[in-house]
Formats: C-alpha cells, structure tokens, sequence
C-alpha cells in the first residue's frame, strides 16, 4: 500500500557532503540571460550558477524542516495536477513531514509566494520500510501556512509536467538551494545511467541542502535529486532514481 497519510516516525535524513561553494557562482551568474527551462539558457554545461528568478526558478523552492523559523534543508518543486497543489521531493527530505514548509522562489531571507505547509505525503512502501534509494521520490500536498493567501501554489508560480520515460543519457536541469545559501542555483549537464534504477549527472557544487531538487528535461520533471547515496557524498556527483511505475502511481494520487 502507498502511503498518503504523514508518517509517524521519523527517518534519518541521509545528509549530503557540505563543501565551500565556488566564488565562480558569481560570476557565471553574468553569463545567464533568460531564464528557461532548458540547457541553452544558461551558462555552459556542467557549470554551476545562480538561478536568476523567473517562471523556472519560482517553481523551485526551499522546504524548512522546523517550519518558517528552521532553516532550508531541502528543496521541492510544484508540479502540475488539478487542484494544483503537489509539490515533489526526494524521500529522504520528508523526515517530519507535519512540521516541514515549502517556501516557492525563497531568496534572500524573503518568500515572495509565502509559506505553504505539507497536508499529505506520498511515499511507496520501499521507502518507508527499507528506504530503498530507488524509491526516493516523494510527493506532498501543500496548503497555505497563513489563511490570508488565497488560491493555490500552482496558480502562484505554475508547475512542471512530471515525464517519466525518458531516453537514458538526457540532457538535465537541475536547480536547488545549498543549505549554506539564501537563493538556488543551478547546472545542466547531460547525464548516464549508473544502473537501470538510478542516473547520474556531474555538476559541482550541489551540496547539503539541495535533496529534492527537480531534474528537468525540457522543462518536465525528471526526477528528483537523491537516490544512490542519498544523492550523492561528494558535491561534483549527484543522483536520481529513475522515475518508474511505483513513481508514477505515487504522483498520480497525490494529483487526485
């Protein structure tokens, strides 16, 4: 059985290597003109950059696991579905989920879309039973925290398409917030398959914090940042579950 309701104990976060990120995010930040969601738009592959704002971007946001006032410890993604309030994430970033808020477009201390908290999440029985790493995938229904916001998070900054068959080296997008900084970044490369489950990309840089973070494939969701290793215990490396069956079904009752 799936899981939809929150769960009830806590799982141990698989924390990915911090490392120093590179005084060269600056200045590539420079090089991007418009933000898009595909390769082309920003600086060259296999590059780290900041993530300008813009219709890509502000669908990314940083999730706090202690609520507005904890710091960022993950990142999620609005995705498309009817009510338009799923948003997706490894897993592993969905430790306690009944205290964890999404923050769309964070930067810079302020959240411009407000604050929204998780009011369902989607984990298969892989993951909550064995954690598996290639079931590190979630996906959570999210409400606004305050009830002077009105509509949904998806009429607020949009969502991805979630496109699960994929051809196994695509070029991917991948934007996230390190936990060391207050605005996401960004790096496309092209990509391997490590194993028939689970798919590599090398961008430097994507350190603690950026779990969860979207793999996007002309400009629909790939899947997410975690995985083998938790997604990575070096910085340069990072990984994916590829996103299967157990996936789909997870993202289809989220939607409904």
């Amino acid at each position: 059985m799936i899981h939809s309701t929150l769960p009830r104990t806590a799982r141990r976060t698989r924390a990915r290597r911090a490392s120093r990120i590179l005084l060269a995010l600056s200045a590539m930040a420079a090089l991007i003109g418009v933000d898009l969601p595909d390769a082309a738009a920003g600086p060259p592959l296999g590059v780290t950059a900041w993530a300008l704002p813009g219709a890509t971007a502000d669908r990314v946001g940083a999730l706090f696991a202690g609520g507005r006032d904890g710091g960022h410890h993950c990142t999620a993604a609005v995705v498309h579905s009817e009510d338009g309030d799923v948003i997706a994430t490894a897993a592993h970033c969905l430790e306690s989920p009944s205290t964890t808020v999404f923050a769309p477009g964070y930067r810079d201390g302020k959240a411009p879309y407000g604050f929204w908290k998780i009011t369902g999440a989607y984990l298969t029985p892989g993951w909550t039973e064995s954690q598996d790493p290639d079931d590190d995938i979630a996906f959570a229904t999210v409400a606004p925290v305050d009830g002077g916001r009105t509509g949904s998070v998806e009429k607020a900054v949009g969502g991805f398409p979630v496109a699960a068959e994929q051809p196994d080296d695509p070029t991917v997008t991948v934007i996230g917030y390190p936990r060391t900084l207050e605005a996401p970044v960004r790096c496309a490369n092209t990509t391997e398959l490590l194993s028939a489950t689970q798919r590599r990309i090398d961008c430097p840089d994507l350190t603690g914090g950026t779990s969860g973070s979207p793999w996007l494939v002309n400009g629909a969701l790939a899947g997410v940042l975690g995985g083998y290793e938790g997604g990575g215990n070096v910085p340069e490396i990072s990984y994916s579950a590829v996103l299967g069956d157990r996936a789909v079904e997870l993202y289809r009752q989220a939607r409904s």
